[in-house]
């Protein structure tokens, strides 16, 4: 499967920040194949000294994925596959379940059935594959405006592929979260982007904004077949004149289109306001790209979640899921959508 998010080493990535570990549960039947990637989470509290465990999609999108499905059989496969794994998770003392569905893949349209499934937000990004000229087509007209500028000022950009290093990306990006009073889960350590270029290397294209030949931006994006994510990104304090981020996105769209990408999805912002101010700002290089991005939960074991809820403190309605870990952790962002300094 060339979709990054589904691939064990991926996953691998966040089993420290998720405090966990990866693995897939793969359902094999006549009708086909269903690949799950999920990080297995151990409780924080037991109950009559039995461990139990949740699992969550890691940062970015997954859920559940159709392989190979026979004509007409989807149906009964999904319905098998729940059988399957909710006796898997019986087994296994898992309590419940918390996905992040794939946009762009819309694998939530599957599995809707079996989960408890909210709309959250559009993300967006810019598609290369219906246009010429993707600039002209998927860009604003302030932003073309402002590319025009920054590159008539002196801006560069430079695209490399696999990369030897990301010291410089580290340093830029660390910096720019700290401006942004970023949370913690946003600082991804030494360890996390060793394993980027170990794991994914090939597949990595860091996009940097170059002024008088010094890097003022970079962005890193993970390519995956036809598609390009683009995954952290950071310029340099005082630069924001120089539009780094337009540039750079103007950087990507170009190379992309030349390398047989169809889409560079730029997730979507912080909140599901449709106002986020990051949104609108992704959409000015997408004014024709939406996509809709769900979660999926679900409560394997009713019973003893409820427990779970009252070991941990919880009464009444909490929005919070699963709900007995309010109190002790934090979910990480609901999508990996990118903070970017406008």
């Amino acid at each position: 499967m060339s979709e990054l998010f589904f691939t064990q080493d991926y996953g691998k990535l966040y089993e420290k920040m998720e405090k966990g570990v990866c693995e897939v549960f793969k359902f094999s039947h006549p009708l086909g194949i269903v690949h799950h990637l999920f990080i297995k989470r151990e409780i924080p509290f037991t109950l009559a000294g039995q461990k139990y465990y949740d699992v969550i999609t890691p940062y970015g999108y997954g859920g559940p994925v159709i392989k190979n499905c026979k004509k007409g059989g989807k149906s009964e496969l999904v319905h098998q596959f729940q059988q399957a794994f909710e006796n898997y998770c019986s087994k296994q003392n898992i309590v419940s379940e918390f996905i992040r569905f794939h946009p762009i893949l819309k694998n939530v349209e599957d599995f809707r059935e079996f989960y408890e499934t909210a709309y959250m937000r559009e993300t967006t990004g810019t598609t290369l594959k219906d246009y010429e000229d993707p600039v002209a087509s998927e860009f604003s007209k302030s932003a073309r405006k402002a590319i025009r500028k920054a590159l008539k000022a002196g801006v560069e950009y430079r695209v490399t592929v696999n990369p030897a290093s990301l010291d410089s990306f580290k340093e830029i990006y660390y910096a720019t979260m700290k401006r942004l009073n970023a949370e913690s889960y946003y600082y991804f350590d030494d360890r996390y982007f060793d394993n980027c270029l170990k794991y994914f290397g090939d597949r990595i294209v860091l996009v940097e904004a170059l002024f008088e030949g010094e890097v003022i931006g970079a962005e890193l994006h993970f390519l995956c077949g036809s598609f390009m994510h683009t995954h952290l990104s950071g310029t340099v304090e005082n630069c924001s004149h120089l539009s780094p981020v337009y540039v750079m996105t103007y950087a990507a769209a170009i190379w992309g289109k030349e390398n047989g990408v169809d889409l560079i999805h730029a997730g979507g912002g912080v909140t599901n306001n449709p106002d986020d101010t990051l949104y609108l700002f992704k959409k000015k290089f997408g004014q024709n790209t939406n996509f809709q991005f769900h979660i999926g939960k679900k409560v394997w074991n009713p019973e003893i979640y409820q427990l779970l809820c009252e070991e941990g403190g919880i009464r009444g309605d909490e929005d919070f899921f699963p709900a007995y870990r309010a109190k002790t952790s934090k979910l990480f962002p609901q999508e990996d959508g990118i903070l970017i300094e406008q």
